[in-house]
């Protein structure tokens, strides 16, 4: 025997799932209704949030918004290269002194103006956590509404589960439950 299957089957009659025909033809009869009863539910987490309609309405947000700051970087880049190209022209004309404080002044605006983009960049690299957290926040009521009707008392990330039923995910039911309470989120009050 594969040690895997010893592992799994350890652990199924560790979790009652062994030694409970009972149990587990009342779940065939529930699932055969479409609707899970079980203890313990999975869920891919990544997958509720980015197929959702809410998910959805952020990555198209993102996408806008990367687009907006790649062309805003160009145009910055475009402009900050055309005034070193004029201080550049100037430097023939200028005493040394002069000219090193422009490019000193040109210098620093470089630096702070990168600092700015960058801060912009991070804050997009962030907004995808900080909308998950919003949107996990405003779907805890369906969630402890699927557990509910489940008659489970936990919830478990379905990549953090070593081995699961396919009957105990209810990530697609999450997804259409979410789009039915919040829709895209565009209604959330800040």
């Amino acid at each position: 025997m594969h040690p895997c299957i010893r592992i799994s089957g350890a652990i199924a009659l560790a979790l009652g799932l062994g030694g409970m025909p009972v149990q587990a033809q009342q779940i065939n009869q529930t699932l055969d209704r479409g609707q899970i009863v079980s203890p313990v539910l999975t869920v891919d987490s990544d997958r509720v949030f980015w197929q959702s309609a809410y998910g959805k309405r952020v990555r198209g947000e993102i996408a806008q918004l990367q687009a907006q700051l790649t062309a805003e970087n160009t145009e910055i880049r475009d402009a900050l290269a055309q005034e070193e190209k004029q201080l550049t022209e100037q430097r023939a004309g200028m005493e040394a002194e002069a000219f090193r404080l422009l490019a000193d002044a040109f210098d620093q605006k470089v630096q702070e103006t990168a600092a700015a983009q960058n801060a912009k960049a991070l804050a997009l690299q962030n907004l995808p956590d900080q909308e998950v957290a919003a949107v996990l926040t405003r779907a805890a009521p369906v969630f402890e509404r699927l557990m509910r009707d489940a008659g489970a008392v936990v919830i478990l990330e379905r990549g953090a589960t070593f081995v699961s039923a396919a009957a105990i995910e209810i990530t697609d039911a999450a997804i259409a439950a979410i789009d039915r309470a919040i829709g895209d989120g565009t209604d959330r009050q800040e």
